[in-house]
């Protein structure tokens, strides 16, 4: 409503306007949040066990991006993902998509995998990998849990059982893989190996040996028997179980 105003009388003063934020600008970043809030500071005070896996996943990103803070980008990653497992398994064809995701950070969490996978291998070397199965399985459900295609692998051992190799040998589909009996004996004569522990993974997720795995296993423990190599087991990675045909019986077959 317009008032009209009389001589000698002040007009009022117009009432003060909260201040708007300017269209673009930044939201505050974690540094100004509380240190006792903050996942870095949180990490170093409490561990790494303590802290939720966006907040794991924020320390590792460092920064978001255009207006999303570093926690605010880790939450958005597992909601668009699902998981960190679904994650770790994207390819950058499909994560170049997903906005705050650069190749930076992409290339980044990939090297920080393989890592881990590296660090997994070392810990395996002089130990008699027979009497510690459960080293060896660890490693390989590292190893190939996150590919989203078909491995299959060996680990090549010398006469006490310890560690001389770790190699991909055949690479396949989503489904399958084809293994050529010959180049896994030329290989294992390559490197002087007395054992193998076989391994492939399935990327579905499923636990049970296939009949064509079975058969797989029995035709390489004859043709590497031939050449003094003995199969001491062949392992199925299906996301983070990991099943030993040596014990369901598939070698006394």
């Amino acid at each position: 409503m317009t008032r009209i105003v009389r001589k000698g009388e002040h007009a009022p003063r117009p009432r003060p306007q909260a201040a708007q934020p300017r269209a673009g600008a930044p939201l505050p970043s974690l540094k100004d949040w509380p240190a006792r809030e903050r996942p870095r500071e949180r990490l170093m005070a409490l561990g790494a066990a303590a802290l939720s896996d966006a907040e794991l996943l924020a320390v590792f990103l460092r920064t978001g991006h255009r207006g999303v803070h570093a926690l605010d980008l880790a939450r958005q990653l597992l909601g668009e993902f699902g998981s960190l497992s679904d994650l770790f398994q994207a390819d950058w064809a499909r994560s170049g998509r997903v906005a705050g995701l650069g190749p930076a950070k992409w290339a980044s969490l990939r090297a920080a995998l393989e890592l881990s996978v590296r660090a997994g291998l070392e810990d395996l070397r002089d130990t008699p990998l027979m009497n510690h199965p459960e080293a060896a399985e660890s490693f390989l459900r590292q190893w190939l849990r996150f590919r989203p295609y078909e491995v299959f692998a060996a680990l090549f051992l010398d006469a006490a059982h310890r560690l001389i190799a770790c190699e991909e040998l055949f690479r396949g589909t989503v489904n399958q893989t084809a293994v050529y009996p010959r180049e896994v004996i030329r290989r294992s004569l390559d490197l002087n190996a007395s054992a193998l522990i076989l391994v492939h993974n399935h990327p579905s997720g499923a636990t049970e040996p296939s009949r064509a795995d079975e058969l797989l296993t029995q035709n390489l423990r004859k043709s590497l028997s031939s050449v003094g190599v003995e199969v001491l087991d062949h392992l199925i990675v299906a996301g983070p179980t990991c099943t030993s045909l040596a014990r369901r019986g598939v070698f006394a077959l």
